[in-house]
C-alpha cells in the first residue's frame, strides 16, 4: 500500500510539472517576448552524469556500511537499510518502467525491499539499477525527453520521467548518509576530503 501511495505521489508530481510547463509555454511573462534561444542545459547528458555519480556515491556507502548494520532502522516504522538501498535499486526500475523500458529479468518490484539483507546482493542490485536507468536515459533520443506521456497526465513527458528519477535518488542519497552517519560511518567521499584537507 504504502508503494502504491509513493507512485500515485510520483504521478501527480508529474502532472503537476507538465502543467506548470504548459502553462509558461503558452504564455511570456508581460512585456517579455517569448525566448527562442536554443536551450543551454542537455539534460539528456546532465541526467546520465549525475545518475553515473549517484551510483559511484550509493556503492561506495553501501561498502562501507558493515553488514550487521544492514537490518537497522532509526524507528520501527522506517525502514532498515537494507530496504532503504533495495528502494533505491527499485526506483531505478520502476522510473524507466513509466517510459515503457521493461525491468531485467529476475527483478519484480512487489515487495522488493524485503526480498535481501545480503550486503554484496544489495550492491550488486544498486549497480545494475544504476546501469539499467542510465542506459535508458542514454538510450533516448534528445527530442525524445519533450515527448507526451498522456497516461501521467496533461502535460506530462519523458523528460519529467528522467527528472523526478534523479530528483528521487539524490533525495534517497540523502537519506542514506543520516543512516550511515547513524551507525557511525562516515561517507567514504567525505573521509577522503577530510584526509586531503589534513594532509595540505
Amino acid at each position: 500500500m504504502k508503494t502504491l501511495a509513493r507512485w500515485m505521489v510520483c504521478i501527480c508530481l508529474l502532472v503537476g510539472a507538465g502543467g506548470r510547463l504548459s502553462a509558461q509555454e503558452s504564455a511570456a511573462p508581460a512585456g517579455q517576448s517569448e525566448d527562442k534561444t536554443p536551450t543551454s542545459y542537455d539534460m539528456k547528458a546532465q541526467a546520465a552524469l549525475d545518475l553515473q555519480q549517484l551510483q559511484q556515491k550509493f556503492t561506495s556507502l553501501a561498502q562501507a556500511i558493515p553488514q550487521e548494520k544492514y537490518s537497522w532502522r532509526p524507528d520501527a516504522e522506517s525502514r532498515s537499510i537494507a530496504e532503504m538501498l533495495l528502494h533505491t535499486a527499485g526506483a531505478g526500475f520502476g522510473f524507466p518502467k513509466m517510459l515503457d523500458v521493461a525491468a531485467p529479468a529476475g527483478f519484480d518490484g512487489k515487495g522488493f525491499d524485503k526480498t535481501t539483507t545480503d550486503k554484496a546482493k544489495i550492491i550488486e542490485w544498486l549497480n545494475k539499477s544504476f546501469a539499467h536507468s542510465i542506459a535508458a536515459a542514454n538510450g533516448m533520443a534528445n527530442a525524445d525527453y519533450a515527448k507526451l506521456v498522456p497516461k501521467l497526465g496533461p502535460g506530462a513527458n519523458q523528460g519529467d520521467v528522467i527528472y523526478l528519477l534523479v530528483m528521487h535518488q539524490h533525495e534517497q542519497l540523502g537519506i542514506a548518509i543520516a543512516y550511515a552517519r547513524s551507525v557511525g560511518v562516515v561517507p567514504p567521499w567525505t573521509a577522503d576530503a577530510l584526509k586531503k584537507s589534513k594532509g595540505n
